[in-house]
């Protein structure tokens, strides 16, 4: 079988709404036996085909999949530094808590226990990772499981904790609307 009818094959039997991400080692493992150089071709072409979309450096979305595509970029950011402590915090999560003026669009913060980076996504936006010495353990009870970003999310008293620590501007925080979860 020609390499690239083998991966869409194992692609749309492995991709559902859940898992539709792959890391160039996912994929890898689909042809074994191939060079590295024949490797990177065959993930040219199907990238090319549309069979791959790639999201970032070492990252490709399988179009075929069911996925909500406004969970893409926490999607990633989650399997990007799947060996990191994260958490949605800033901008991100005081927006979906309703308590900053604008929504960012199409650009997603997060603390991490990794190096700070600002990652590109291309159509999908931005990722931006800001390192923290914080502890897990000592953030437990200011944190809680997000299932469908497949992340911890920040409360509103760590976002506004976090977004003073990095210095970020403070400007779009509506106070009122923070005194009622703090």
């Amino acid at each position: 079988m020609q390499p690239i009818k083998k991966l869409a094959q194992v692609l749309k039997g492995l991709a559902d709404e859940e898992h539709y991400l792959f890391t160039l080692a996912d994929l890898r493992g689909v042809l074994p036996g191939h060079s590295p150089g024949a490797f990177r071709a065959v993930v040219s072409r199907a990238e090319k085909d549309g069979l791959l979309q790639r999201v970032c450096r070492g990252l490709y979305l399988y179009p075929g999949a069911n996925y909500t595509n406004g969970l893409v970029l926490y999607h990633a950011a989650a399997r990007l530094r799947a060996h990191e402590f994260n958490y949605i915090s800033l901008e991100s999560a005081l927006s979906d808590a309703g308590v900053i003026s604008q929504i960012p669009m199409n650009w997603v913060t997060l603390m991490t226990s990794g190096r700070s980076q600002i990652l590109e996504c291309g159509d999908f936006g931005t990722i931006e990772f800001i390192h923290t010495k914080k502890q897990p353990a000592d953030l437990i009870d200011q944190l809680t499981y997000d299932i469908r970003c497949h992340l911890w999310r920040a409360s509103v008293a760590l976002a506004i904790r976090d977004i003073k620590a990095v210095q970020r501007n403070l400007d779009l925080i509506d106070w009122e609307a923070v005194s009622e979860f703090v």
